[in-house]
């Protein structure tokens, strides 16, 4: 289900919270004595970054169309994101990918080419990915209807093969051969290959062969990333009580997990809203960075309702489990995932502890 953030009481008054304005949202670290980024290249990183030297001096909008980036422009964007670069490099940073940026071609394109750029320059990319459209889509092709629960999806028996043949192969490797026509190296796995992810039925059994996940080995996931390539999981995983029978995860909750195994340094939330805001018409209500607790009482507020929580306690629990930030961002927006990580602003909702 798409996110949804409700609009607060304007009688509601929250002094803890952060004021709402603009300029950075976070200080800039501070670049090595060296003045130059440690980025630790491996072949394979090397060979991918080939792609990324011949790109043209214009930029191309989501639209498709270009315009045209001055010399002082790009010379000033790399200056900015230089000590974000010697920052993360070597850092795994985890990406739950989904809602429009998996859907829109163009968009699609933007999004895994910026992925093959963050691995270019040292950074440990780990996609996670559903792909509810896709899965829809299939199930009327072979004649079997759509049916929810609450809002969730119910998953029977001959529904769970649907979506673990359309997730873990058709999803997955489109994702992979993009980042490969990209110049990246990725690697499609599901849930299930080397027990990276387990789950146990949930309690509501009205939903079938959906899961909570109850644990990760991130032992596979850890290996590619250290040769320089780029896991793509689909959000499915073995049963605990069954180890033959897949269950459909949600993926942020799968992401959130995977990027706890991991000690991850970020875990990013692509979605269909700019973040957790205020007014959920309002951009200008964005919350640019909140605490745990702020966080809480903004789903006390009923500031946060609807899809929006279960995201957010996502990203509260994975902090909670060591991860250093979570984002949660705009898929929709062109280089999002590039502005969050390597700008002073930012362009989502940061949560730290």
């Amino acid at each position: 289900a798409h996110s949804h953030i409700a609009a607060a009481s304007t009688s509601r008054s929250s002094p803890s919270l952060p004021c709402l304005r603009p300029g950075p949202r976070r200080k800039a670290p501070a670049a090595h004595a060296n003045g130059g980024a440690s980025l630790g290249g491996t072949s394979s990183r090397r060979l991918c970054c080939r792609a990324a030297a011949s790109a043209p001096s214009s930029a191309l909008g989501v639209d498709g169309k270009r315009s045209e980036v001055s010399a002082f422009d790009r010379v000033s964007i790399l200056a900015e994101a230089l000590p974000y670069l010697q920052k993360f490099s070597d850092k795994t940073i985890v990406v739950k990918y989904g809602g429009a940026a998996m859907k829109d071609p163009l968009l699609k394109e933007k999004v895994l080419s910026d992925v093959v750029l963050l691995s270019c320059v040292g950074i440990r990319i780990v996609m996670i990915h559903g792909g509810g459209p896709e899965i829809n889509k299939w199930l009327e092709k072979v004649g079997l209807e759509s049916k929810f629960h609450n809002g969730l999806r119910v998953t029977d028996g001959d529904t769970m093969e649907v979506v673990e043949a359309v997730l873990a192969g058709k999803v997955n490797k489109s994702i992979v051969s993009l980042i490969n026509q990209a110049g990246g190296t990725a690697v499609g796995l599901c849930g299930k290959d080397a027990r990276i992810l387990s789950a146990r039925q949930t309690a509501e059994k009205e939903l079938g062969f959906v899961g909570d996940v109850t644990g990760v080995d991130p032992s596979l996931v850890r290996a590619i990333v250290e040769n320089g390539s780029i896991p793509v999981i689909a959000s499915v995983a073995s049963d605990t009580d069954n180890m033959a029978q897949s269950l459909n995860v949600n993926a942020d909750l799968a992401a959130g997990e995977i990027a706890a195994s991991l000690g991850a340094e970020k875990l990013i939330l692509m979605t269909d809203v700019p973040g957790v805001m205020r007014d959920k018409d309002d951009y200008g209500t964005l919350f640019k960075e909140l605490s745990i607790n702020e966080t809480r009482e903004l789903i006390r507020e009923d500031v946060i309702a609807g899809g929006m929580i279960p995201k957010v306690q996502c990203c509260v629990r994975s902090i909670a489990q060591g991860v250093k930030a979570a984002h949660i961002i705009d898929g929709r927006q062109p280089h999002s995932l590039l502005q969050e990580i390597l700008t002073d602003e930012g362009v989502g909702t940061m949560i730290t502890g």
